[in-house]
């Protein structure tokens, strides 16, 4: 795949709706066959989520897994279930996480120690996934933490909130499984042969540092894990680990790069239906994007502080978990925009961070009235 992306095609050109060759889910410990070697499966997950899309690869001497579930006993007994009813008798030989999200890598080690079977991620997953994992750092409870959100004008007892609102999540199987000890890294550009068939390692970042998707030409097949949704958006969100990152370039870039692809792939998700129309949804996503950043360049002509940005984003009251998520994506959209040089960020002697629209061209550019309606709620994928 080529590193520079393709020009886009003109704004006239007609966009062509999503096509869902599949209307439903399959069922739990069954699979859907979508390509010769290729087979879906869904596991449960709480929240407005419900599930999320596993696939398995057929090989010659087993099956590759990619992405595993969340780490709780539930999804551990489907896989039990599953193996015992859909793999014809074949040993899992190869495990692929697209990236460190519990809902990705929550029976990871699980698998593999079961089946004795490597595990695949990129290099940055793989470490930030194990940074994480069991009693790993936690920005919850730091003092990095309390300065991240009191300069994003959040209150002194919000970080107490969120120590509560994780521990009461910790058995839900969203908190960080134990890692594999070891792992094959994954680069982009790579090819895994698998079966009759090659798979080509695709890049992205954004959600998270270096998402794998997979590829195959011959299949005209993208597993796009949370790089690319049909419906959802995936949260791009600066954290305190990080505080002065720039996640919603990175991730912009990316969808830039992957415009370069075939664009009568079927396109396999984490979540929500397979789908055909990929060139399609990236502009979708990139233009959604471009408008909340106008949205905030808009409100910031008054100083603002990243909790006052949150309603141009969000549309209802958040709780806790929803609040840190929004704060994440509010202060993603604001550091790309100080990037570009449209907003500026100053220490107040409050100690948060103030952001100011300096761009002479906004006026010509503003468009208040017709923006896309601010999102529900911060969906965590």
């Amino acid at each position: 795949m080529a590193d520079c992306p393709l020009p886009l095609l003109p704004m006239s050109a007609p966009e062509l709706a999503l096509e869902y060759p599949h209307s439903e889910h399959p069922a739990v410990t069954t699979t859907v066959e979508l390509a010769p070697g290729v087979r879906w499966l869904t596991m449960p997950m709480g929240g407005s989520l419900t599930h999320i899309n596993l696939y398995l690869l057929e090989d010659h001497q087993g099956w590759w897994v990619v992405d595993t579930g969340l780490s709780d006993t539930a999804t551990k007994d489907y896989w039990h279930d599953l193996w015992a009813k859909e793999l014809g008798g074949k040993p899992v030989v190869g495990v692929i996480c697209t990236h460190m999200h519990p809902d990705h890598i929550g029976q990871s080690k699980m698998i593999t120690d079961e089946f004795k079977c490597p595990l695949y991620m990129t290099r940055a997953e793989y470490y930030q996934a194990r940074s994480f994992s069991g009693s790993g750092p936690s920005h919850h409870s730091s003092w990095q933490g309390r300065i991240f959100y009191e300069q994003a004008g959040m209150p002194g007892d919000y970080l107490e909130q969120l120590q509560k609102m994780w521990s009461q999540r910790s058995s839900s199987g969203m908190s960080m499984p134990e890692m594999p000890t070891g792992y094959n890294r994954l680069v982009h550009g790579q090819e895994l042969s698998i079966g009759h068939h090659k798979w080509q390692i695709v890049e992205g970042s954004g959600h998270s540092p270096e998402h794998a998707c997979l590829y195959c030409p011959e299949l005209k097949i993208f597993i796009s894990g949370d790089q690319i949704l049909p419906i959802i958006t995936s949260n791009v969100s600066v954290h305190p680990t990080e505080p002065e990152a720039n996640p919603l370039k990175d991730w912009m870039d990316s969808h830039d790069r992957l415009l370069s692809l075939p664009d009568d792939l079927f396109v396999l998700p984490a979540h929500n239906l397979p789908f055909k129309g990929i060139r399609t949804r990236l502009r979708e996503l990139i233009d959604h994007h471009e408008d909340r950043m106008l949205a905030l360049e808009e409100h910031c002509v008054e100083p603002s502080v990243a909790k006052d940005l949150l309603p141009v984003l969000f549309n209802r009251e958040l709780d806790p978990r929803q609040m840190m998520m929004a704060l994440g994506e509010a202060i993603a959209h604001a550091h790309l925009l100080v990037h570009r040089n449209r907003l500026s960020r100053t220490l107040g002697e409050d100690g948060c961070y103030y952001y100011r629209s300096i761009d002479p061209t906004l006026e010509r550019r503003a468009h208040p009235d017709s923006h896309n309606k601010p999102n529900d709620q911060p969906i965590m994928v």
